[in-house]
């Protein structure tokens, strides 16, 4: 590397994002199953939240705890997904080096409030489920506001080191970055400095928290299942799990993709770089839009209520 390449400066004005390595030419293509699902997602979501504001009988903590899960993937989709398209379709590659950071933090704080509802959505089955009589007086609406006040306060603390860390390092004359968005781990590289520490606590933010996470939540659904497998019916049974089965779909569609892309980027050396950048884009994407899909199919009255508004529109 150069000279000029290496030489030392506070940090870039600018940095340009590359998109998907290798696939600059099918951009344009790209994006349209990028633009349609980020459609989906934020129609979807926003619905959601209309949906349960109109109707009384979802003022319940499971559907608060959905408007949580909403908002956060509004704000994950939205903070990322436009300057994602933006270089698809106009070829505008530079973000500033603060809407650099400012991405990198509502991404990583979005992602950690997402993995902590998901596990109070866990704790509400469980309590639901395993101790019925229990449910309104133990998860009352103040309890939900605590609850999503820490998760709001955990993922917004534990993602602060982030910019401000970054922020002071300095950084060689390089400020290109292949990806779509400014993934932490792609601006550490940039830095001309030590920065050990902020990998491991970059790994510690990536696969310890979530991985604290999922042991709640598999130890909510080990006891929920025991609870169902002594309920004296078949039909019961079936009844009881139904409620559980788009909380385990949508859990299902954010732990796999975010998994898959964390492990490719820190250990697939091997993979092909557009590769890793599709599925880290995927991840992205897919829970956004899949989690109203999985909700609005499993939930009787989200579901008449779609209806009204399909009926009404025509009407």
């Amino acid at each position: 590397m150069s000279d000029s390449n290496t030489t030392r400066f506070t940090n870039p004005s600018t940095i340009i994002l590359l998109g998907i390595p290798g696939l600059e030419a099918a951009h344009v293509w790209i994006s349209i199953p990028f633009c349609t699902m980020y459609a989906i997602a934020i129609l979807g979501n926003f619905t959601i939240l209309f949906i349960v504001k109109r109707e009384p009988s979802l003022h319940v903590p499971m559907f608060y705890f959905l408007c949580m899960l909403a908002v956060t993937d509004l704000v994950l989709s939205m903070s990322t997904v436009p300057k994602m398209l933006s270089i698809f379709w106009f070829n505008s590659r530079e973000i500033s080096f603060s809407a650099c950071l400012t991405q990198m933090y509502f991404l990583r704080c979005s992602s950690v409030m997402e993995s902590g509802i998901f596990v109070a959505m866990a704790v509400d089955r469980y309590v639901a489920i395993c101790h019925p009589l229990r449910h309104f007086t133990t998860i009352t609406n103040c309890m939900v506001f605590k609850i999503g006040l820490a998760v709001v306060l955990r993922g917004a603390l534990l993602v602060l080191p982030y910019p401000f860390v970054t922020r002071r390092w300095p950084y060689c004359r390089i400020n290109i970055i292949p990806h779509t968005y400014c993934e932490h781990m792609a601006v550490v590289k940039l830095a001309c400095a030590d920065t050990r520490i902020s990998s491991y606590y970059g790994l510690f933010v990536a696969f310890f928290v979530p991985g604290l996470d999922v042991f709640f939540i598999a130890m909510s659904y080990i006891l929920i299942l025991r609870a169902i497998f002594r309920l004296p019916t078949k039909d019961a049974r079936l009844k009881t799990f139904g409620t559980c089965v788009s909380h385990l779909c949508a859990i299902s569609t954010f732990y796999i993709p975010v998994t898959f892309s964390s492990l490719t980027y820190r250990f697939g050396h091997n993979v092909a770089l557009c590769f890793h950048v599709a599925i880290a884009n995927v991840y992205l994407l897919v829970p956004p839009m899949l989690n109203p899909i999985i909700y609005g199919i499993r939930t009787k009255q989200i579901r008449k209520w779609l209806l009204w508004l399909v009926t009404h529109k025509r009407t």
